[in-house]
Protein backbone atom coordinates (compact mmCIF):
# COMPACT_ATOMS: atom_id res chain seq x y z
CA UNK A 1 0.00 0.00 0.00
CA UNK A 2 0.98 3.64 -0.25
CA UNK A 3 3.08 5.30 2.45
CA UNK A 4 0.19 7.30 3.92
CA UNK A 5 -1.88 4.16 4.45
CA UNK A 6 1.03 2.35 6.12
CA UNK A 7 1.76 5.35 8.34
CA UNK A 8 -1.91 5.61 9.35
CA UNK A 9 -2.19 1.88 10.02
CA UNK A 10 0.95 1.86 12.17
CA UNK A 11 -0.27 4.87 14.16
CA UNK A 12 -3.71 3.32 14.69
CA UNK A 13 -2.20 0.02 15.84
CA UNK A 14 0.16 1.84 18.23
CA UNK A 15 -2.71 3.80 19.79
CA UNK A 16 -4.92 0.72 20.06
CA UNK A 17 -2.25 -1.36 21.83
CA UNK A 18 -0.92 1.32 24.17
CA UNK A 19 -4.32 2.73 25.09
CA UNK A 20 -4.10 5.07 28.08
CA UNK A 21 -0.80 3.63 29.28
CA UNK A 22 1.10 6.44 27.56
CA UNK A 23 0.35 9.70 25.80
CA UNK A 24 -1.66 9.15 22.62
CA UNK A 25 0.81 11.19 20.57
CA UNK A 26 3.67 8.91 21.65
CA UNK A 27 1.79 5.76 20.67
CA UNK A 28 0.72 7.29 17.35
CA UNK A 29 4.20 8.63 16.57
CA UNK A 30 6.07 5.41 17.21
CA UNK A 31 3.37 3.30 15.62
CA UNK A 32 3.68 5.45 12.50
CA UNK A 33 7.49 5.10 12.56
CA UNK A 34 7.27 1.31 12.87
CA UNK A 35 4.61 1.21 10.16
CA UNK A 36 6.91 3.11 7.80
CA UNK A 37 10.24 1.38 8.50
CA UNK A 38 9.82 -1.64 6.16
CA UNK A 39 9.53 0.62 3.11
CA UNK A 40 12.93 2.19 3.70
CA UNK A 41 14.28 -0.60 1.49
CA UNK A 42 13.39 1.59 -1.51
CA UNK A 43 16.52 3.62 -0.77
CA UNK A 44 18.79 0.62 -1.46
CA UNK A 45 20.09 0.25 -5.00
CA UNK A 46 20.55 -3.41 -5.96
CA UNK A 47 22.21 -2.65 -9.27
CA UNK A 48 19.47 -2.39 -11.88
CA UNK A 49 15.76 -1.67 -12.24
CA UNK A 50 14.58 -5.29 -12.20
CA UNK A 51 16.62 -6.17 -9.11
CA UNK A 52 15.28 -3.06 -7.39
CA UNK A 53 11.71 -4.02 -8.23
CA UNK A 54 11.91 -7.68 -7.31
CA UNK A 55 13.90 -7.16 -4.10
CA UNK A 56 11.55 -4.47 -2.81
CA UNK A 57 9.23 -5.98 -0.20
CA UNK A 58 11.66 -8.81 0.48
CA UNK A 59 13.84 -9.03 3.63
CA UNK A 60 12.57 -5.73 5.06
CA UNK A 61 9.02 -7.13 4.84
CA UNK A 62 9.79 -10.58 6.24
CA UNK A 63 7.81 -11.55 9.32
CA UNK A 64 10.86 -13.32 10.76
CA UNK A 65 13.20 -10.31 10.61
CA UNK A 66 10.54 -7.86 11.75
CA UNK A 67 9.74 -10.05 14.73
CA UNK A 68 13.43 -10.03 15.70
CA UNK A 69 13.61 -6.27 15.29
CA UNK A 70 10.50 -5.45 17.35
CA UNK A 71 12.08 -5.82 20.84
CA UNK A 72 15.06 -3.69 19.79
CA UNK A 73 12.76 -0.87 18.73
CA UNK A 74 10.62 -1.31 21.84
CA UNK A 75 13.72 -1.15 24.07
CA UNK A 76 14.75 2.13 22.45
CA UNK A 77 11.29 3.70 22.71
CA UNK A 78 10.61 2.62 26.30
CA UNK A 79 13.93 3.99 27.52
CA UNK A 80 13.68 7.17 25.48
CA UNK A 81 10.42 8.03 27.24
CA UNK A 82 11.45 6.71 30.66
CA UNK A 83 8.85 3.93 30.54
CA UNK A 84 10.92 0.83 31.19
CA UNK A 85 8.01 -0.75 33.03
CA UNK A 86 6.06 -0.60 29.75
CA UNK A 87 8.71 -2.40 27.71
CA UNK A 88 6.47 -5.46 27.21
CA UNK A 89 3.57 -3.34 25.99
CA UNK A 90 5.79 -1.30 23.68
CA UNK A 91 7.18 -4.59 22.35
CA UNK A 92 3.68 -5.76 21.44
CA UNK A 93 2.81 -2.39 19.88
CA UNK A 94 6.00 -2.23 17.79
CA UNK A 95 5.68 -5.84 16.67
CA UNK A 96 2.09 -5.40 15.52
CA UNK A 97 2.85 -2.08 13.80
CA UNK A 98 5.80 -3.69 11.99
CA UNK A 99 4.13 -6.90 10.83
CA UNK A 100 0.81 -5.34 9.79
CA UNK A 101 2.78 -3.39 7.16
CA UNK A 102 3.77 -6.43 5.04
CA UNK A 103 0.47 -8.16 5.77
CA UNK A 104 -1.35 -5.17 4.27
CA UNK A 105 1.08 -5.09 1.33
CA UNK A 106 0.24 -8.74 0.67
CA UNK A 107 -3.35 -7.70 -0.07
CA UNK A 108 -2.09 -5.79 -3.14
CA UNK A 109 -1.00 -7.45 -6.39
CA UNK A 110 2.70 -6.48 -6.27
CA UNK A 111 4.15 -9.42 -4.34
CA UNK A 112 5.53 -9.46 -0.79
CA UNK A 113 8.19 -11.93 0.36
CA UNK A 114 6.75 -12.51 3.82
CA UNK A 115 8.58 -15.78 4.39
CA UNK A 116 12.18 -14.63 3.92
CA UNK A 117 14.75 -15.98 4.71
CA UNK A 118 13.06 -19.38 4.38
CA UNK A 119 11.31 -18.72 1.07
CA UNK A 120 11.54 -15.93 -1.49
CA UNK A 121 8.10 -16.63 -2.95
CA UNK A 122 6.26 -13.31 -3.46
CA UNK A 123 2.77 -13.56 -1.95
CA UNK A 124 -0.06 -11.45 -3.33
CA UNK A 125 -3.83 -11.54 -2.86
CA UNK A 126 -4.43 -8.63 -5.22
CA UNK A 127 -7.82 -7.61 -3.79
CA UNK A 128 -7.03 -3.94 -3.14
CA UNK A 129 -5.37 -1.22 -5.18
CA UNK A 130 -2.17 0.33 -3.81
CA UNK A 131 -4.11 3.56 -3.09
CA UNK A 132 -7.70 3.27 -1.89
CA UNK A 133 -9.25 6.17 0.06
CA UNK A 134 -11.98 3.97 1.54
CA UNK A 135 -9.29 1.97 3.32
CA UNK A 136 -7.14 4.88 4.45
CA UNK A 137 -9.70 7.50 5.51
CA UNK A 138 -11.15 5.55 8.49
CA UNK A 139 -7.63 5.12 9.88
CA UNK A 140 -6.78 8.80 9.49
CA UNK A 141 -10.06 9.93 11.03
CA UNK A 142 -9.77 7.51 13.93
CA UNK A 143 -6.20 8.49 14.79
CA UNK A 144 -6.99 12.17 14.31
CA UNK A 145 -9.90 12.05 16.74
CA UNK A 146 -7.85 10.06 19.26
CA UNK A 147 -5.15 12.74 19.15
CA UNK A 148 -7.61 15.63 19.39
CA UNK A 149 -10.12 14.12 21.81
CA UNK A 150 -8.10 12.62 24.61
CA UNK A 151 -9.60 9.97 26.82
CA UNK A 152 -11.69 6.86 26.34
CA UNK A 153 -13.97 8.31 23.64
CA UNK A 154 -11.02 9.29 21.47
CA UNK A 155 -9.50 5.83 21.80
CA UNK A 156 -12.83 4.30 20.88
CA UNK A 157 -12.87 6.25 17.62
CA UNK A 158 -9.42 4.88 16.82
CA UNK A 159 -10.74 1.36 17.38
CA UNK A 160 -13.70 2.08 15.10
CA UNK A 161 -11.35 3.33 12.39
CA UNK A 162 -9.28 0.14 12.61
CA UNK A 163 -12.39 -2.01 12.51
CA UNK A 164 -13.78 -0.23 9.45
CA UNK A 165 -10.52 -0.43 7.52
CA UNK A 166 -10.16 -4.13 8.34
CA UNK A 167 -13.76 -4.76 7.31
CA UNK A 168 -13.05 -3.01 4.01
CA UNK A 169 -10.10 -5.34 3.39
CA UNK A 170 -12.38 -8.29 4.04
CA UNK A 171 -14.95 -6.81 1.64
CA UNK A 172 -12.27 -6.43 -1.05
CA UNK A 173 -11.36 -10.12 -0.78
CA UNK A 174 -15.05 -11.11 -0.91
CA UNK A 175 -15.66 -8.90 -3.97
CA UNK A 176 -12.60 -10.36 -5.70
CA UNK A 177 -13.82 -13.90 -4.99
CA UNK A 178 -17.23 -13.02 -6.47
CA UNK A 179 -15.71 -11.54 -9.63
CA UNK A 180 -13.41 -14.55 -10.02
CA UNK A 181 -16.50 -16.75 -10.00
CA UNK A 182 -18.24 -14.58 -12.61
CA UNK A 183 -15.16 -14.65 -14.83
CA UNK A 184 -14.78 -18.41 -14.51
CA UNK A 185 -18.42 -18.98 -15.44
CA UNK A 186 -18.26 -16.71 -18.48
CA UNK A 187 -15.02 -18.21 -19.76
CA UNK A 188 -16.47 -21.70 -19.38
CA UNK A 189 -19.63 -20.63 -21.22
CA UNK A 190 -17.44 -19.38 -24.07
CA UNK A 191 -15.68 -22.71 -24.15
CA UNK A 192 -12.43 -20.92 -23.39
CA UNK A 193 -11.39 -21.70 -19.80
CA UNK A 194 -7.90 -20.62 -18.78
CA UNK A 195 -5.45 -21.88 -16.17
CA UNK A 196 -3.98 -18.42 -15.49
CA UNK A 197 -6.45 -15.63 -14.74
CA UNK A 198 -5.79 -12.40 -12.84
CA UNK A 199 -8.60 -10.43 -11.17
CA UNK A 200 -7.53 -7.20 -9.50
CA UNK A 201 -9.23 -3.85 -8.78
CA UNK A 202 -8.84 -0.76 -10.91
CA UNK A 203 -7.46 2.39 -9.19
CA UNK A 204 -9.00 3.74 -6.00
CA UNK A 205 -12.00 1.39 -5.71
CA UNK A 206 -13.33 -2.15 -5.31
CA UNK A 207 -16.30 -1.83 -7.66
CA UNK A 208 -14.53 -2.09 -11.02
CA UNK A 209 -12.20 -5.03 -11.58
CA UNK A 210 -9.63 -5.69 -14.30
CA UNK A 211 -9.36 -9.23 -15.67
CA UNK A 212 -6.30 -10.60 -17.46
CA UNK A 213 -6.49 -14.03 -19.10
CA UNK A 214 -3.22 -15.48 -20.36
CA UNK A 215 -3.41 -17.30 -23.68
CA UNK A 216 -0.94 -18.92 -26.05
CA UNK A 217 0.70 -16.09 -27.93
CA UNK A 218 -0.79 -13.29 -25.86
CA UNK A 219 -3.46 -12.32 -23.35
CA UNK A 220 -7.01 -11.00 -23.05
CA UNK A 221 -8.04 -7.99 -20.98
CA UNK A 222 -11.54 -7.16 -19.78
CA UNK A 223 -13.34 -5.20 -17.06
CA UNK A 224 -16.13 -6.17 -14.68
CA UNK A 225 -18.09 -3.78 -12.49
CA UNK A 226 -20.18 -5.08 -9.61
CA UNK A 227 -22.88 -2.82 -11.07
CA UNK A 228 -22.79 -4.36 -14.57
CA UNK A 229 -25.95 -6.34 -13.91
CA UNK A 230 -24.61 -9.58 -15.32
CA UNK A 231 -23.59 -8.12 -18.68
CA UNK A 232 -21.10 -10.34 -20.56
CA UNK A 233 -17.46 -9.33 -20.19
CA UNK A 234 -15.97 -7.76 -23.28
CA UNK A 235 -12.41 -8.96 -23.78
CA UNK A 236 -9.77 -7.40 -26.00
CA UNK A 237 -6.93 -9.62 -27.17
CA UNK A 238 -3.28 -8.54 -27.32
CA UNK A 239 -0.31 -10.40 -28.71
CA UNK A 240 2.98 -11.31 -27.09
CA UNK A 241 6.07 -12.11 -29.13
CA UNK A 242 6.60 -15.83 -28.50
CA UNK A 243 9.57 -15.96 -30.88
CA UNK A 244 11.20 -13.16 -28.92
CA UNK A 245 10.58 -15.04 -25.69
CA UNK A 246 12.28 -18.15 -27.06
CA UNK A 247 15.29 -16.02 -28.01
CA UNK A 248 15.54 -14.33 -24.60
CA UNK A 249 14.18 -16.93 -22.20
CA UNK A 250 17.66 -17.82 -20.94
CA UNK A 251 18.35 -14.25 -19.80
CA UNK A 252 18.26 -13.70 -16.05
CA UNK A 253 16.15 -10.54 -16.35
CA UNK A 254 13.46 -12.32 -18.36
CA UNK A 255 13.43 -15.33 -16.06
CA UNK A 256 13.25 -13.07 -13.01
CA UNK A 257 10.30 -11.08 -14.32
CA UNK A 258 8.47 -14.21 -15.45
CA UNK A 259 8.85 -15.57 -11.91
CA UNK A 260 8.01 -12.37 -10.07
CA UNK A 261 4.94 -11.60 -12.20
CA UNK A 262 3.69 -15.18 -11.75
CA UNK A 263 3.51 -15.55 -15.51
CA UNK A 264 1.55 -12.36 -16.18
CA UNK A 265 4.05 -10.74 -18.53
CA UNK A 266 4.49 -9.85 -22.17
CA UNK A 267 7.54 -9.52 -24.39
CA UNK A 268 7.61 -7.20 -27.38
CA UNK A 269 10.10 -5.45 -29.63
CA UNK A 270 10.07 -1.73 -30.28
CA UNK A 271 12.71 0.30 -32.12
CA UNK A 272 15.15 -2.61 -32.08
CA UNK A 273 14.84 -3.03 -28.30
CA UNK A 274 13.20 -5.91 -26.44
CA UNK A 275 10.86 -5.08 -23.54
CA UNK A 276 9.31 -7.25 -20.85
CA UNK A 277 6.17 -5.85 -19.24
CA UNK A 278 4.51 -6.81 -15.96
CA UNK A 279 0.82 -7.06 -16.92
CA UNK A 280 -0.45 -6.95 -13.33
CA UNK A 281 -0.02 -3.22 -12.66
CA UNK A 282 -1.65 -0.86 -15.13
CA UNK A 283 -3.86 -1.56 -18.11
CA UNK A 284 -3.34 -1.73 -21.83
CA UNK A 285 -1.35 0.10 -23.18
CA UNK A 286 0.01 1.77 -20.03
CA UNK A 287 1.91 -0.18 -17.37
CA UNK A 288 3.94 0.78 -14.32
CA UNK A 289 6.76 -1.66 -15.07
CA UNK A 290 8.07 -2.27 -18.58
CA UNK A 291 11.79 -2.98 -18.80
CA UNK A 292 14.15 -2.74 -21.73
CA UNK A 293 16.18 -5.93 -21.39
CA UNK A 294 17.93 -6.42 -24.75
CA UNK A 295 19.03 -4.52 -27.85
CA UNK A 296 19.06 -5.94 -31.37
CA UNK A 297 22.33 -6.11 -33.29
CA UNK A 298 23.31 -9.12 -35.34
CA UNK A 299 21.34 -10.79 -32.54
CA UNK A 300 19.81 -9.60 -29.29
CA UNK A 301 22.31 -8.61 -26.62
CA UNK A 302 21.37 -8.15 -22.97
CA UNK A 303 21.44 -4.61 -21.59
CA UNK A 304 21.14 -3.24 -18.06
CA UNK A 305 17.37 -3.26 -17.46
CA UNK A 306 15.70 0.14 -17.45
CA UNK A 307 12.09 0.75 -16.49
CA UNK A 308 10.21 2.59 -19.23
CA UNK A 309 6.72 2.15 -17.84
CA UNK A 310 4.22 4.90 -18.56
CA UNK A 311 1.01 6.29 -17.09
CA UNK A 312 -0.65 7.54 -20.25
CA UNK A 313 -3.30 10.28 -20.16
CA UNK A 314 -4.40 10.33 -16.50
CA UNK A 315 -7.32 12.71 -17.09
CA UNK A 316 -8.67 10.50 -19.88
CA UNK A 317 -8.32 7.41 -17.70
CA UNK A 318 -10.13 9.03 -14.75
CA UNK A 319 -12.91 10.29 -17.03
CA UNK A 320 -13.51 6.66 -18.07
CA UNK A 321 -13.04 5.14 -14.62
CA UNK A 322 -15.94 6.83 -12.85
CA UNK A 323 -18.74 5.97 -15.32
CA UNK A 324 -17.34 2.48 -15.96
CA UNK A 325 -17.22 1.85 -12.22
CA UNK A 326 -20.96 2.64 -12.06
CA UNK A 327 -21.75 0.05 -14.70
CA UNK A 328 -21.83 2.12 -17.91
CA UNK A 329 -20.80 0.11 -20.95
CA UNK A 330 -17.79 2.10 -22.11
CA UNK A 331 -14.73 0.83 -23.95
CA UNK A 332 -11.48 1.34 -22.02
CA UNK A 333 -9.21 4.19 -23.12
CA UNK A 334 -6.39 3.01 -25.35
Amino acid sequence: MDSLSQLALGAAVGVAVMGRRTAVWKAALWGAVAGTLPDLDVFFDHGDAIRNMTQHRSHSHALFWLTLGAPVLAWFVSRMHGQRELFGRWWLAMWLALITHPLLDTMTVYGTQLLQPFSDRPLAVGSIFIIDPLYTLPLLVGVGIALAWRGFKGLRWNTVGLALSTAYLAWSALAQWHVQGVVGEQLAARGAPASRVLVTPTPFNTLLWRVVVMRDGGFEEGFVSLLDGGRPIQFDRFASDTVLYEALSSQWAVQRMAWFSRGFFRLHEEGGAAFITDLRMGQEPNYSFSFRVAQRGSEFAAVTPQNQGRRGDVNKALAWLGPRMLGHDLPPPR
